[in-house]
């Protein structure tokens, strides 16, 4: 295994404000599980965010935990980004049709 992939890391997070008070760690793992995490990312069209002190704060969260109150404000700044990707696509897909 090359080194880069000894030390890639990945973490998914689910958030349904409908059922989760806040993000729960979905998977987590490292080398060819962080792999496998970001490849399925990517066949879902999900996008991957790469923010180092982000995973920093998650290496501790067990699969299932909610995330720790420290990580509620870089969290929020990701997901309204991927929000408002989302938006913008929905926007250019209906100019189109």
């Amino acid at each position: 295994m090359s080194a880069d992939l000894r030390n890639r890391a990945a973490v998914a997070l689910r958030f349904d404000p409908d059922q989760d008070d806040a993000p729960v760690v979905l998977a987590k793992g490292k080398g060819y599980i962080a792999e496998a995490i970001l490849e399925l990312a990517r066949q879902a069209g999900i996008p991957a965010i790469e923010e180092p002190e982000l995973l920093q704060l998650l290496e501790g969260v067990e699969i299932g935990q909610y995330i720790p109150p420290e990580a509620y404000t870089l969290v929020a700044e990701i997901i309204a980004f991927l929000m408002s990707l989302d938006e913008r696509a929905r926007v250019s897909k209906k100019g189109k049709s």
